[in-house]
């Protein structure tokens, strides 16, 4: 049985932590939600509460990464990058530090926390800022993977991801390249791309758009969102002529955009293109398969889409 991905962060950084004196981990008065107490009770002098501040909380990561240490900050996504966004860029990029930050409740996971508590515009934002680094963690392997790559990879690096247990994808932690996508099915009709838990609802699309028509649909599992596997997009554009971007996430800003922006730099020329995710709105309350469905985003509604597509001439 899976884990949640809450436990998985945990343990990472403890391992991590055992592995390398400099690890620093800081939080926003949520050790409780993300399971970082049994961290801060085995590492004491590498944790710092750092309360309800988390424009505070990104500035003294900044200061750490100064001084050699390796900080990893986490918040829900909104208020780890939406509200310390200033900071995140001059203290952090601007200034050349190292600090790794987890969004959790990312997009439509934040569930019963709402509207307020909802990112749409993480990954929108984090895209700006030079050199970043952007994971949208599919399973729990990608999530090993994302927080170890951060480690050793400098600069601003974001993980964005739900706090709960998600499916498991992959075998193993190996199966992961940061900055790689992973087709996970074949096809040569239709293209989905997709990342974070859009990806399982993809991979149940693409069963339906299968089990209904002649069609065959390649699904991929793009959770690193910036650099993007510009490749490996423009092999399947070129393969299928069709793609259809999901994402949990607004579709300005997002996954679809920063695809849209390869292929058309690369030239390929598609039959059609859509991007599929949050669309001027809001966040709400609702149990997670219901804001799925809201936003377009569940199995059902994705298939029915693609088989809307598949029909035009």
């Amino acid at each position: 049985m899976s884990k949640e991905l809450r436990v998985i962060h945990a343990e990472m950084l403890m391992e991590l932590a055992e592995q390398h004196d400099d690890v620093m981990v800081l939080e926003a008065d949520l050790m409780g939600s993300v399971s970082t107490r049994k961290f801060a009770d085995a590492f004491p002098k590498n944790f710092l509460q750092c309360g309800i501040a988390e424009a505070n909380m990104i500035g003294v990561a900044s200061g750490l990464s100064a001084v050699g240490k390796v900080p990893f900050v986490h918040s829900f996504g909104c208020f780890a990058t939406r509200r310390c966004y200033d900071q995140i860029f001059l203290a952090g990029g601007y200034a050349g530090q190292h600090i790794n930050i987890f969004g959790s409740d990312a997009g439509v996971t934040a569930v019963t926390n709402g509207g307020t508590h909802m990112p749409f515009e993480d990954t929108g934002l984090m895209r700006l800022v030079p050199n970043a680094t952007i994971v949208d963690v599919s399973d729990e392997h990608v999530f090993r993977a994302a927080m170890r790559h951060a480690y050793h990879r400098k600069g601003v690096n974001y993980i964005r991801s739900t706090r709960k247990d998600v499916p498991a994808l992959y075998e193993s932690e190996s199966d992961i390249e940061i900055g790689k996508g992973n087709v996970l099915n074949d096809g040569e009709t239709l293209t989905i791309i997709a990342s974070g838990i859009c990806v399982h609802d993809a991979l149940e699309a693409a069963e339906i758009i299968e089990n209904n028509t002649d069609a065959t649909v390649a699904v991929i599992d793009m959770h690193t969102i910036k650099p993007l596997d510009t490749d490996l997009v423009v092999k399947y554009a070129q393969k299928t002529g069709r793609v259809i971007t999901i994402e949990n996430h607004n579709i300005v800003g997002g996954l679809g955009d920063a695809v849209a922006s390869e292929l058309l730099s690369s030239g390929v020329a598609l039959k059609q293109f859509h991007k599929l995710g949050v669309n001027e709105q809001y966040g709400q309350v609702g149990s997670l398969d219901y804001l799925k469905d809201a936003y377009g985003i569940s199995a059902e509604r994705i298939g029915d889409f693609c088989l809307t597509v598949l029909a035009e001439k």
